[in-house]
């Protein structure tokens, strides 16, 4: 170990910044759809030799700086490699899109390094010999992973924490720390190794409580996995229905009525048993699963009457037209209509995504020939604010459009306390790539922080429904059209981190602020 660590500790120039983006592009691979999580043992690691070699004894700027560089090629090859399935949207439109790709694959994660850089920045700042800089690594990370996942729009994609999502049992913790806590213990445990190329002493004893703690992370999992048996659900038979439209002819005008018509049919078949005798069904299409205006189509709300039994609600994802001051504005929306074509509520997206649903500095941008990718509607308005969708005769829920379920903390509503949450979405714009993977970890994780079961609806998938532990109880893979019918699984426990959420990570900030204040001060006491 003391061998390997030299090849990065002695390591300068542009050799150091190479290592550093290939450490953050192997990174990735802890990641859906991989989720090799133990690859940090050996990234996380090299990472912290490249800022040990990196980083100068002396305060102020001489040290700050080299760390900030090498972190920037760290986190610029991770999200590199993490994100370059984004740039497979622009091949939908290719004839005016097509242009951008090398751009947005470049700069996106281009931009995202800015915070790991700033990361790094803040672990020089508390740098030290033993097991404090491992520590200081862990807060800096976890605290740039909340600083990305709030500042702007906030992207809070791919934080350290969804290393865990798809191992049920190490992501429980979730339910106590959320995201970002878990993302610190994450950094903590796989940067320890570090220490052990070290012949001070006391340097094996930080990576084996880093392992103990990993240990009782699995331990504590398993504990909470085997307090509830599964198979709670409530009295309703659930339907989602994936079609696997292609987003290329989705919004064909010759293609609107085919698409509707094989939503209506595959809605329409008999549920399978157990479900068919229950007293309500609940039928969930995805993300603008219906390629026109529902409002001034009163046909199709029609047939969609007409595939409902008394009682039966239908959930969809739609796009919603309003006039406000003279024009037409639209939200993308989700609305749940009843069995005689009504539209019982509608929910409208609060989080647009940039670039995809409107354009940030638009006038700017428009000069640079920059328009919104869906195309159909023009620009969405942002709906006013998230909250909960109350339906008589099903349990009250939350419904988040497409990326919102990846915010920590997003089904906070004034409202009171949703029993399940719902998320339709469209990946059809990503293919076969790893974004519709990582996105479904990111609603893994969320039913595992809030202790509610999320119902996914994805045109052409991942579709599924998850329980309150992160534990799929059915699933329907990429590109595949069909039905899941299921049983709604019921809300059972409100987690500590639901309680205290707005709470947690303010105080993990202010406690490891001071812990690690506290330790530079004995530190600089000493070398006095």
């Amino acid at each position: 170990m003391h061998r390997l660590s030299h090849i990065f500790l002695i390591s300068w120039g542009w050799r150091r910044l190479g290592l550093a983006f290939a450490a953050g592009a192997i990174s990735a691979l802890a990641f859906a759809p991989f989720g090799w999580f133990a690859i940090l043992a050996l990234t996380l690691p090299a990472l912290v030799w490249l800022l040990d070699g990196a980083i100068e004894p002396e305060s102020g700027g001489r040290r700050i700086r080299p760390a900030m560089f090498v972190g920037w090629w760290f986190f610029f090859g991770f999200h590199l490699a993490g994100l370059w399935w984004i740039g497979r949207a622009f091949l939908v439109d290719a004839d005016r899109f097509l242009w951008l790709m090398p751009l947005a694959i470049v700069a996106m994660p281009a931009g995202l390094a800015l915070f790991g850089a700033l990361g790094t920045g803040i672990a020089a700042l508390f740098w030290r010999d033993g097991w404090p800089r491992i520590y200081a690594l862990a807060f800096a990370f976890a605290t740039t992973d909340w600083l990305r996942g709030n500042i702007l729009t906030g992207f809070p994609w791919n934080t350290w924490g969804q290393a865990f999502a798809e191992t049920p049992v190490l992501a429980q913790l979730a339910s106590v720390t959320g995201a970002y806590g878990l993302g610190f213990f994450v950094v903590l445990i796989f940067a320890s190794p570090a220490l052990l190329a070290e012949n001070t002493r006391g340097s094996r004893a930080m990576p084996v409580i880093s392992g103990l703690l990993l240990i009782a992370i699995a331990g504590f999992g398993a504990a909470r996995l085997g307090a509830v048996s599964p198979g709670e659900y409530e009295d309703i038979g659930l339907r989602i229905v994936q079609p696997a439209v292609p987003q290329e002819e989705k919004w064909r005008p010759e293609k609107r009525a085919e698409v509707f018509s094989t939503l209506i049919e595959m809605s329409s078949q008999p549920f399978s048993d157990p479900y068919a005798e229950r007293p309500r069904h609940i039928i969930v299409w995805p993300e603008s699963a219906v390629p026109f205006l529902l409002t001034e189509e009163p046909g199709a709300l029609s047939e969609i009457a007409a595939t409902l039994r008394a009682g039966d609600i239908l959930i969809t994802g739609a796009i919603r037209s309003e006039r406000r001051d003279g024009e037409r504005v639209f939200y993308n929306s989700i609305y749940a209509i009843g069995d005689d074509g009504t539209i019982l509520d509608a929910y409208d997206k609060v989080h647009l995504v940039p670039f995809g649903e409107y354009v940030p500095l638009e006038s700017f941008f428009e000069l640079l020939g920059i328009t919104t990718l869906v195309q159909g509607a023009g620009d969405f308005l942002p709906g006013f604010r998230n909250r909960l969708l109350e339906v008589d005769g099903i349990p009250a829920f939350s419904p988040l459009v497409c990326y919102e379920i990846i915010f920590p903390g997003a089904i906070q509503t004034p409202d009171g306390r949703s029993a399940w949450i719902l998320n339709v979405t469209n990946d059809a714009w990503f293919g076969e790539t790893s974004g519709p993977y990582q996105h479904f970890a990111q609603a893994r994780l969320r039913a595992v922080e809030q202790g509610i079961p999320v119902v996914r609806a994805a045109n052409t998938g991942i579709s599924a429904v998850i329980d309150p532990y992160g534990r799929i109880v059915a699933r329907l893979d990429l590109q595949n059209r069909g039905n899941i019918d299921s049983g709604l699984p019921k809300y059972i426990n409100a987690t500590f981190f639901s309680y205290y959420q707005k709470y947690l990570f303010s105080c993990f900030f202010f406690i490891s602020l001071i812990l690690l204040t506290i330790l530079r001060y004995v530190n600089r006491t000493r070398n006095d």
